[in-house]
C-alpha cells in the first residue's frame, strides 16, 4: 500500500444488530450518510487542522465528533486535494497531518464565513426527526408519579390532580396566582416525573451557517453504556432530559437566534435547547417585553408545536418546539393575558393561599425540614400574629420564617426558639409595618 490510497482499514464495520437496537442515532457508515453537513465537515476539518501546527486522526476524531475511520476518509481526500499533508503515522490508523499553504489559505476565508469550531453539526432534518422519535417515545407519566414528585407541595389533591393532566398529556400548563404559594417550585417538581434521558446534537447546520445547541448549564451529559460507545454516533450526547426557566429578565431577542458577531456563529434560543424536557417562563409579564408581544410570540409554537426562527439575513427556519411547557404569573390573569392565549394553554391551575390548615401544615413541615423542634402552641402564636396583622397566608414564609428564627438563635448563642426570638425574627422578615 502506498502512502496516497486510502487505507482498507478505514472502511468502518457494521455495528451488530444487537448493537444497533433502540431509539439512538447510529454511527455514520460512509461519507455520503452525512448528506447535507457533508461540506460543513469539510470545512470544520480545514479550519481544525489550521489551528494547530499538525494533528493526528484521534486527535481530530476527537475534536470533530466523527469516528476515526469516518474521519480518516475525509482528510484522505482533503490530502488529494492538496489541502493537507501526511508528515507520519502515529499508530495503527492514526496518521498525523499538517495544513498545507493552500489548505491554509483556503480555512482563512471559510473563517471570515463562520468562525465555528467543535463537532460537525447535524443536519436540522435529522434533528427534526429525533426529537419528534424521542418525544413518541417517553415514559408514560402517571398520576401516582405526580403526587409522589409534589408529595412535600401541600396543596389540595384536585389541583395536583390539574397538574398531572398537563405532564401526563404533554399539553402546557398556565399557573397563576398570589406570588410566594408554589407555582415556581411546582414547575420544578413536575420536571422531576419528566425521566428519562435523550439524545441532543452539539450543533446544527442550515446551509453555511452553525447553531450551536448544546449548553452545559442546561443539558446535563449522562454516560453511555458499553455496546452504546461503539454503535453511536458520536455527534448527539446523551442527556437527562432537559429543564430550562426563563424569568423576569428574558427579553424577545433572547427567544431567537443568538448571532455571536466575532466567531460568526449562533447560539440556540432557551426553548431549543428545552426540546424533550420543560420549558418555564417564570414570572410571566414582568419580562421587560410587553406581554402582549410575548403572548403573541408563542401563539404559534403553542398551536402547531414547531417555530420559527431568525437568521440574520431575514430568513426564517422552521425548527420544532417538543417539551412540556410551563408559564407561572402572580399578576392579574387580564392585565397579561387574552383568551386567544389562554384557549392554546393546554391546562391552567390557580394556586392561591392556602388555608389556616395548610398553612399549619406548611409551617410544621418546614420547621421539621429545618430541624427545628417546634410545639402546637407556638404554632398557634404564628397564627395569631397573622390574624392580628391581617396578613394572607403564604406558602413560602413558614420557611423564611424559620429559617430567620435559626439566624437569630446563632446570633444570640441560643439553642431554643422562644417568643422573644420569634419577635425579632418577624421584625426583620416583615419589619414594623403592618399591611393595611
Amino acid at each position: 500500500m502506498t502512502i496516497s490510497e486510502t487505507p482498507d482499514a478505514l472502511k468502518e464495520r457494521s455495528p451488530s444488530p444487537s448493537q444497533s437496537s433502540g431509539l439512538a442515532p447510529q454511527r455514520l457508515l460512509d461519507l455520503d450518510a452525512l448528506g447535507s453537513v457533508y461540506e460543513a465537515a469539510w470545512n470544520l476539518a480545514l479550519k481544525t487542522a489550521f489551528t494547530v501546527p499538525n494533528f493526528t486522526t484521534e486527535w481530530m476524531s476527537a475534536r470533530l465528533k466523527l469516528s476515526s475511520a469516518l474521519l480518516g476518509k475525509l482528510l484522505w481526500q482533503m490530502k488529494e486535494d492538496k489541502l493537507v499533508e501526511v508528515i507520519g503515522q502515529a499508530g495503527a490508523l492514526n496518521y498525523k497531518f499538517a495544513i498545507s499553504n493552500q489548505g491554509r489559505e483556503l480555512a482563512r476565508r471559510m473563517f471570515e464565513i463562520c468562525g465555528y469550531l467543535g463537532p460537525v453539526p447535524v443536519s436540522l432534518d435529522d434533528y427534526f426527526t429525533w426529537i419528534e422519535k424521542q418525544q413518541s417515545a417517553k415514559h408514560e407519566i402517571t398520576l401516582e408519579q405526580v403526587m409522589e414528585a409534589t408529595e412535600k407541595l401541600i396543596l389540595p389533591t384536585s389541583q395536583k390532580e390539574v397538574a398531572a393532566l398537563a405532564a401526563s398529556s404533554g399539553r402546557s400548563l398556565f399557573v397563576f396566582g398570589p406570588a410566594g404559594n408554589g407555582k415556581s417550585t411546582l414547575g420544578r417538581m413536575l420536571h422531576q416525573v419528566v425521566r428519562g434521558t435523550c439524545w441532543i446534537p452539539y450543533a446544527l447546520a442550515i446551509e453555511d451557517q452553525i447553531i450551536q445547541l448544546y449548553d452545559p448549564q442546561v443539558h446535563h451529559q449522562v454516560p453511555l453504556d458499553d455496546d452504546e460507545s461503539a454503535t453511536i454516533d458520536p455527534r448527539w450526547m446523551k442527556i437527562k432530559r432537559p429543564f430550562v426557566i426563563a424569568g423576569g429578565e428574558m427579553t424577545l431577542e433572547q427567544l431567537d437566534l443568538a448571532f455571536d458577531a466575532s466567531n460568526r456563529f449562533y447560539e440556540a434560543p432557551p426553548h431549543l435547547k428545552a426540546n424533550c424536557g420543560t420549558f418555564m417562563i417564570d414570572d410571566f409579564g414582568r419580562q421587560q417585553a410587553d406581554p402582549a408581544d410575548l403572548l403573541n410570540r408563542w401563539i404559534i409554537p403553542l398551536e402547531h408545536q414547531i417555530d420559527y426562527l431568525s437568521l440574520k439575513t431575514g430568513k426564517k427556519i422552521k425548527v420544532p418546539f417538543r417539551m412540556m411547557l410551563i408559564v407561572a404569573t402572580n399578576l392579574k390573569v387580564s392585565d397579561i393575558a387574552d383568551a386567544a392565549f389562554l384557549r392554546r394553554m393546554g391546562y391552567r391551575l390557580h394556586l392561591g393561599t392556602p388555608n389556616e390548615t395548610h398553612f399549619r401544615k406548611i409551617l410544621v413541615q418546614a420547621a421539621a425540614e429545618q430541624g427545628v423542634p417546634i410545639d402546637d402552641a407556638f404554632v398557634d402564636s404564628i397564627i395569631a400574629k397573622y390574624q392580628d396583622e391581617n396578613r394572607p397566608w403564604r406558602a413560602s414564609e413558614p420557611r423564611d420564617l424559620i429559617s430567620r428564627c435559626r439566624d437569630v438563635c446563632q446570633l444570640k448563642g441560643t439553642s431554643t426558639i422562644n417568643q422573644a426570638v420569634f419577635d425579632l425574627a418577624w421584625q426583620g422578615y416583615f419589619s414594623n409595618q403592618q399591611l393595611d
